[in-house]
């Protein structure tokens, strides 16, 4: 990704320089302790979706009930969790409360619809935030059964939302309603993150902190991001038709890291290619899925930027004023290359016990409850100012 398109002329595009935490705020999960302050009593946390992003999953290190334990201590106070596959998440909650933070879990309500939690909430148990973790297919625009988030706004105005990335999948004709739903949490003033969290890690800041030190404008962003799939056992994740294949459902967080550094994208310019349903595609030597219950004539993933084994293999290179920072690892052990004008010798940082994940949620929870000694900023918000209309969405081609 470059900062400008090819012959543009006008003022190069920079990304807000606002949206950065000093490095040495991103503390580590293990580093912390759960503050119980005489004003801050039980936080009350609505769950919706009982997935693998809530509870964890042998696929990654994503789960966010375990850092909203781990930041709020024995305050959290999960009221309810709502998930259409009712015995799922009751095997979820059956686990929590075979362990140590049971105090959080025991009460929690299951609850096929919002509509149904609602019915059976007290006063008591309404949520001070509502983490929504459901498949993006099923949120993130207006029409009835995907519309969470307009629901949420409309029972709980001004409860804090935590939505996880993306925001939503669907055809092009769609954008418009996600769109319309991002004005309005921006105009109700709703606290709202999006859960990209690779915003957040301290490999990431320390690049915008050189940048921001320096007063460096980046010109080009390069990403490459390949899945080690061998864990991948989720269904929907190899099935275009429902997850909307490999680059949003994982690889959109180098897009977005793109537009972290790079600024706003020149929609114009954007190219992709993809394998289609009906073209032959490569032989992956293990699958932990049966493809053939895919059902034909609907498009698959095709995850050919794949190779067996546990930890991804991804790469951002930022080149900015002579300037080339190159970050490897960040789903593991994050490591920083920099190389600086009128020196051909590579410095390397290397930021071992970081984690993105619980950074996301400790700002979020702080930003809520107004720490401002932690200085508590959300990176990746869902308010759309800068997002361009469904209208440049559109191309005179036909772009695979």
């Amino acid at each position: 990704m470059t900062s400008n398109p090819p012959g543009h002329n006008g003022p190069l595009r920079r990304p807000h320089r606002s949206l950065s935490i000093d490095p040495s705020k991103l503390v580590p999960m293990d580093k912390t302790e759960a503050l119980r302050l005489p004003s801050h009593g039980d936080f009350n946390v609505l769950f919706v979706g009982a997935g693998n992003i809530m509870f964890g999953s042998p696929e990654g290190p994503w789960n966010h009930s375990f850092r909203l334990e781990h930041k709020l201590g024995p305050r959290l106070k999960v009221v309810g969790l709502i998930d259409p596959n009712i015995e799922r998440a009751a095997a979820a909650l059956e686990k929590k409360c075979e362990s140590f933070v049971v105090t959080a879990y025991q009460d929690t309500h299951i609850c096929k619809t919002l509509a149904d939690f609602i019915r059976v909430m007290s006063p008591e148990e309404k949520p001070h935030a509502v983490i929504v973790g459901s498949p993006p297919m099923f949120r993130g625009i207006l029409q009835k059964g995907r519309d969470i988030e307009a629901q949420l706004l409309e029972h709980f105005p001004g409860v804090p939302l935590f939505v996880e990335k993306p925001i939503t999948t669907g055809p092009l004709e769609e954008l418009n309603e996600t769109h319309q739903l991002a004005k309005r949490i921006s105009d109700s003033k709703t606290i709202c993150s999006v859960g990209y969290m690779l915003r957040y890690l301290k490999a990431v800041q320390t690049m915008k902190k050189i940048l921001e030190d320096n007063k460096l404008t980046v010109m080009c962003t390069i990403a490459r991001y390949a899945t080690a799939y061998e864990s991948i056992s989720k269904p929907d994740w190899w099935d275009k038709s429902k997850s909307a294949g490999p680059i949003i459902e994982q690889g959109t967080h180098f897009c977005d890291l793109s537009r972290y550094f790079g600024g706003e994208v020149d929609i114009s310019t954007v190219e992709a290619h993809s394998l289609e349903w009906d073209e032959n595609a490569g032989k992956l030597s293990k699958m932990t899925i049966d493809e053939s219950q895919i059902p034909p004539r609907k498009p698959h993933s095709s995850c050919h930027l794949c190779y067996l084994g546990t930890l991804y293999s991804c790469e951002l290179e930022v080149y900015a004023d002579g300037y080339q920072m190159k970050l490897v690892n960040p789903y593991s052990i994050p490591v920083l290359y920099i190389r600086k004008p009128g020196d051909d010798n590579e410095t390397s940082m290397t930021f071992a016990d970081d984690d993105p994940f619980f950074s996301e949620i400790s700002h979020f929870i702080d930003t809520i409850e107004k720490r401002e000694e932690n200085e508590p900023k959300i990176l990746s918000s869902f308010d759309g100012k800068d997002v361009p209309s469904p209208a440049q969405y559109h191309r005179s081609s036909n772009p695979r």
